[in-house]
């Protein structure tokens, strides 16, 4: 139990529904928050996607909006749980939705795949949500227990899109409104040309902005930009 609470992901402020931009894949947001408000019986929702399709953000707004809710609810990185050993998840089902994002590590590691499925069983049993990310769907994951697989496979299963160069700009300018920043088409062009195609990159380019921005007293202009990016 202590792993988890030390390895609980501490969810974004931002991370939630309703800045979570970009059409191509609006739906399937829209689907998840439904689900998270009226699970219908349904134990178990996959969100498959790329690295760079928001899935962490999804995860995060499911434990924001539960919360909302008055649900108890926990995001875990199965990356960072994973040096604590299988055991770390016991006790998890004790909320009313868990989210597990990156499971797709666990394929092939029989100890975690048990307890992964022994979890999904116990949540199962209490009526709750799990909620898991993965790049791929389940039944081309190679998990070596085939229950697991079966499991997931049989959930509510989203597919979230590779994002255009257009939605990273949509995204990029609706974050930086947000923040309170104008962010012309002629600087958001200029970013877009320079800086990596990464959603993650592009806001954490913003991120650096909107310091140095609050910082000098400077709005956003190309000569900035470059200035604080060394571009």
């Amino acid at each position: 139990m202590a792993a988890q609470m030390a390895l609980g992901v501490k969810l974004r402020d931002d991370a939630r529904f309703d800045n979570f931009h970009g059409s191509r894949n609006r739906e399937v947001a829209t689907r998840l928050e439904r689900v998270c408000q009226q699970p219908d019986g349904l134990p178990v929702v996959v969100l498959c996607g790329d690295s760079d399709t928001g899935k962490s953000h999804l995860l995060q707004a499911v434990c924001h909006r539960a919360e909302q809710l008055g649900q108890g609810a926990v995001c875990i990185s199965l990356e960072e749980l994973m040096p604590f050993g299988p055991e770390a998840l016991a006790g998890l089902e004790n909320h009313a939705i868990v989210c597990l994002d990156d499971l797709g590590l666990i394929a092939g590691n029989g100890a975690w795949e048990e307890a992964v499925f022994h979890l999904y069983n116990r949540i199962l049993d209490r009526d709750g949500l799990l909620v898991v990310s993965m790049a791929d769907v389940p039944g081309t994951v190679p998990f070596e227990l085939a229950d697991l697989g079966s499991r997931l496979a049989h959930g509510l299963v989203l597919q979230l899109r590779v994002y255009r160069d257009e939605d990273r700009t949509g995204i990029l300018k609706a974050r930086a409104e947000q923040r309170g920043m104008v962010l012309s088409d002629d600087v958001a062009s200029f970013i877009m040309r320079r800086a990596p195609r990464r959603l993650g990159d592009l806001l954490a380019i913003l991120d650096t902005l909107d310091e140095n921005s609050l910082q000098a007293q400077r709005r956003l202009t190309i000569p900035f930009v470059k200035s604080v990016m060394g571009w």
